[in-house]
C-alpha cells in the first residue's frame, strides 16, 4: 500500500509542486499546503538522496534561517527570537525535502501547470473584486482616487501589493519564457493560447501597478528575448526581435497609461516627488497622503537604518529587536512621521545589516548570488530573471522577513537547485 502511494505521488510530483507554487502566496491556504507537502515527504516518500553538493546548496538557501540560529542570543527576548526563527523555517525545510528528493523534476512541466493555475486564480480574484468592490472599480475607470485600485485589489486577496506584484511579475515572465521557447522549438500548438495568457498576466500586473515590478517585468521580457534567441539565431534577428519587444511593451504601457492616467502620474510625479525632503518628511504637508509610499520616504528610512546599523556593525541588534531599534532611531532623530507609522527598513540588505551586522549583509548577498549562479550554470533566462526580480525587489522591500517572500524564494530556489543537481547527474538528459 505504501509503495502504491509513493508511486502515485512520484508520478504527480511536478504537479504537486506547481499547485503549491500557485497557492503559496496566499498565507491562509499556503501554510497548510506547505505543512502537507513536507509531511508527504516524511510519511510516504522517505527516500532522501544527499551528497556534499546537496548540503552546500542547502546551507546557502537556509542562510537567513542559520543567521537566526547563530544570533539567537543577541535578542532581548529569546522567545521573540525563536518566533523569527520559526518564520524562516521554510528556508530549511523546503530545500531539505526538494533537494533530497530522489527523482528528477521537470521545470517546464512545473511552469506550465503553475502559470495556468496561478493565472486562473488571479482572474477569479479580479472578477470577485469587481463584484464586491464595484465602487473602487467605477472610481478607477472615472479617474478618481486612482491610487487605490491596485492596493485595494491586493488587499482583497490578503496579500501586500508589492509582494503580490512580485509574484505576478514572475508569472508574466514565466508565460513569456514558455511562449518564446515554444516558438523557437516550432511548437505551434496552443501558441495563441499562450499569447492570450501572457497578455492577461500583463493586464493584472498593470492593475496592481507597483512601479518596481512593472520595470523589472519589462527587463525580464527583454533579457529573456536576448538570452533565448542567442542560443539559436543570428545577432541581427536578436536585435530586431528585441526592438520589437521593446516597442510592443512601450506601446502597451502607453495605451494602458492613457486609459488609466494614474499610471503615468505615478511613474513621473509621484515616484520622485519631494526628494529634497530626505529625513525631513515632517516638513511636508500631510505626508501620510503625499509621500507614504514614495521614494523619498524609503530613502529617509534607509539613511536612518544605516546610521543605526553603524553602532552595532559587527553583531547587529538582533532579529527580534531590529524594528524597535529602528523606531527608536526615528524618535532620536525627531522624525515624527516615520516614528508614528513604525516603518520597517524596506530594504532587505540594510535590514539584515541592522539585525545581524556585517555577516547578515554578506549572507544576504550570498543568498541572492546563488540564484544567479544557478541561472548561469543552467543557461536558463527565467532563473536569471528570478535573480534580477528577487535581488532588486529586496532593494525597496524586505521580503526575507515576510511570509510571501520567504516561501517564494525558498520554493523556487529549491526547485532550481534540484534541477541543477539532477542535470549534473543526468548530463545526457537536459531538464531545464
Amino acid at each position: 500500500m505504501l509503495e502504491k502511494v509513493r508511486s502515485f505521488l512520484a508520478d504527480r510530483y511536478d504537479i504537486i509542486i506547481a499547485v503549491l507554487a500557485s497557492l503559496l502566496v496566499f498565507r491562509k491556504v499556503g501554510t497548510p499546503l506547505l505543512i502537507l507537502f513536507i509531511a508527504m515527504h516524511l510519511l510516504f516518500i522517505r527516500k532522501f538522496a544527499f551528497t556534499r553538493e546537496n548540503l552546500k546548496l542547502l546551507l546557502i538557501i537556509s542562510i537567513p534561517f542559520l543567521l537566526d540560529i547563530l544570533y539567537i542570543w543577541n535578542n532581548d527576548s529569546i522567545i521573540e527570537g525563536f518566533k523569527h526563527l520559526e518564520k524562516r523555517s521554510s528556508l530549511l525545510l523546503l530545500p531539505l525535502v526538494i533537494l533530497g528528493y530522489f527523482k528528477q523534476i521537470k521545470l517546464r512541466r512545473i511552469l506550465k501547470y503553475y502559470s495556468c493555475i496561478f493565472l486562473l486564480i488571479l482572474n477569479v480574484l479580479l472578477l470577485r473584486f469587481t463584484i464586491i468592490k464595484t465602487d473602487h472599480v467605477n472610481k478607477y475607470i472615472n479617474g478618481k482616487h486612482l491610487w487605490e485600485m491596485g492596493y485595494e485589489f491586493a488587499n482583497s486577496t490578503t496579500v501586500h501589493a508589492p509582494a503580490l506584484n512580485m509574484h505576478v511579475a514572475f508569472l508574466v515572465c514565466t508565460l513569456f519564457y514558455l511562449l518564446i521557447t515554444s516558438s523557437l522549438r516550432n511548437v505551434t500548438f496552443s501558441l495563441a493560447v499562450k499569447v492570450v495568457m501572457f497578455l492577461n498576466s500583463i493586464a493584472i500586473l498593470l492593475i496592481i501597478n507597483t512601479r518596481l515590478a512593472i520595470v523589472l517585468a519589462f527587463v525580464g521580457l527583454l533579457s529573456s528575448t536576448i538570452f533565448e534567441l542567442s542560443k539559436k539565431t543570428s545577432l541581427r534577428k536578436i536585435a530586431f526581435t528585441s526592438i520589437c519587444v521593446t516597442i510592443f511593451s512601450a506601446l502597451g504601457f502607453y495605451a494602458f497609461a492613457k486609459a488609466f492616467p494614474y499610471t503615468e502620474k505615478k511613474f513621473t510625479q509621484v515616484a520622485f516627488a519631494h526628494m529634497d525632503k530626505v529625513n525631513k518628511l515632517d516638513e511636508i504637508d500631510r505626508p501620510e497622503i503625499t509621500v507614504y509610499s514614495s521614494l523619498v520616504t524609503r530613502v529617509s528610512i534607509w539613511n536612518t537604518a544605516l546610521e543605526r546599523a553603524k553602532r552595532d556593525i559587527w553583531l547587529g541588534v538582533g532579529a527580534a529587536d531590529g524594528k524597535d531599534e529602528l523606531n527608536q532611531a526615528y524618535i532620536d532623530t525627531n522624525q515624527k512621521f516615520l516614528a508614528k507609522y513604525r516603518f520597517p527598513t524596506h530594504n532587505q540588505y540594510i535590514d539584515f545589516l541592522l539585525k545581524f551586522g556585517v555577516l547578515g549583509l554578506l549572507g544576504t548577498i550570498t543568498f541572492m548570488l546563488l540564484i544567479l549562479y544557478l541561472g548561469v550554470k543552467l543557461k536558463n533566462s527565467l532563473i536569471i530573471f528570478f535573480f534580477i526580480l528577487f535581488a532588486a525587489s529586496n532593494l525597496t522591500d524586505d521580503f526575507l522577513i515576510r511570509y510571501d517572500g520567504i516561501t517564494f524564494s525558498a520554493l523556487w530556489l529549491s526547485i532550481f537547485s534540484s534541477i541543477y543537481l539532477k542535470q549534473r547527474l543526468y548530463k545526457d538528459q537536459p531538464i531545464a
